[in-house]
């Protein structure tokens, strides 16, 4: 072992040939690692002199009251409302937030987790980019002792509180609404599958459609979370021999590309087409017709998820586990049909 400068978990790591996050562990005394592990990190760090990292340590009873908060993008409808809410609760406990964008961008997501380390924040929020699918980052946040709640796009691979919209009853009441109304071909436009939102929502558009028994289409289902995306699948499959009459789409973007698709068709909405979004963004009222669509209260996912934050700094003690499920509303506008008189109650 030659090394200039104090030995690092990563160095322990790179020695012993495990993780970084195995190391932590180990030396927290972790019982999910093995007796022998545990032993062999002890070991090595007590003959090597490693000494904790005074700065992580520190976090919790010396942390500089700013919270880190990682977005997808600043521009989008929900998350800015997302940040409504954590600044209000934040501002009420004399905390400050630090936003950082990643752009749905694995890389400057990992260059958002270390600009946030270096800012000595004494927590951090995260909503996952799309284009994430290996969570090294946000364990090295836990590894340095700074607690991680993840909320809307959660990372089910890291043990921590989340805060999430219901996507599956969201989007169960819709697709069952716009059933009610007569439709039998329902679309799905998805964001990538690999998220858990996706999951969930995807999972709750097939249950609706089972409720009724209508058959499941594959063909129906397509990857399009954008509006150019919604635009350009929508042309697709709205030319196709036995098109849809419906269309579930991620959010009111691609719902407005949806629309717009229909429009250079010539097919009448919600008559010929029917389209339900997700979010109740302010688009949803510009475009003509105006959306139905899914409220998903960003305000309240950022209270909720600021107040578990505050409780885990304040707390550090306690390493129970908490998650809040934020209900959706429908919001019934012009385009989709009314409920048909079989189905009034």
């Amino acid at each position: 072992m030659m090394k200039k400068g104090p030995l690092t978990i990563k160095d322990i790591a790179k020695d012993l040939n495990i993780s970084p996050s195995t190391v932590s562990r180990a030396l927290k005394d972790n019982p999910d690692i093995s007796p022998e592990t545990r032993k062999l990190v002890q070991e090595y760090a007590k003959k090597y002199k490693y000494k904790p990292n005074a700065l992580a340590l520190g976090l919790r009873t010396q942390h500089t009251n700013i919270i880190g908060v990682i977005v997808p993008e600043l521009a989008n409808h929900f998350f800015s409302g997302v940040l409504s809410g954590m600044e209000t609760i934040a501002e009420e406990k004399d905390y400050h937030v630090i936003v950082c964008q990643s752009s749905e961008d694995y890389q400057k997501e990992i260059r958002n987790v270390q600009t946030l380390i270096k800012a000595r924040v004494c927590g951090v929020l995260i909503s996952q980019s799309k284009t994430t699918t290996i969570y090294d980052h946000y364990q090295e946040l836990l590894d340095n002792d700074i607690p991680v709640i993840f909320f809307d796009r959660i990372c089910t691979g890291i043990d921590t509180d989340k805060v999430v919209v219901d996507d599956y009853s969201g989007t169960f009441t819709a697709v069952e609404y716009m059933i009610r109304t007569g439709c039998k071909r329902i679309a799905f436009f998805s964001a990538p599958l690999h998220l858990e939102i996706s999951k969930n929502r995807k999972n709750g558009y097939l249950d609706a459609l089972r409720k009724y028994q209508i058959p499941i289409d594959e063909s129906l289902m397509r990857i399009a979370d954008t509006k150019p995306l919604g635009y350009d699948k929508a042309m697709k499959i709205l030319q196709e021999p036995h098109r849809p009459d419906a269309f579930m789409a991620m959010n009111d973007y691609t719902a407005s590309g949806i629309l717009l698709a229909t429009k250079r068709l010539k097919l009448r909405v919600p008559e010929d087409i029917s389209i339900c979004g997700f979010s109740n963004s302010n688009i949803s009222q510009d475009t003509d017709p105006m959306l139905t669509t899914m409220d998903q209260h960003p305000k309240t996912v950022g209270e909720e998820a600021m107040r578990l934050m505050l409780e885990k700094i304040e707390n550090p003690d306690n390493v129970s586990r908490k998650n809040r499920i934020i209900k959706t509303s429908l919001i019934v506008r012009e385009t989709t049909k009314p409920l048909l008189n079989d189905f009034i109650s």
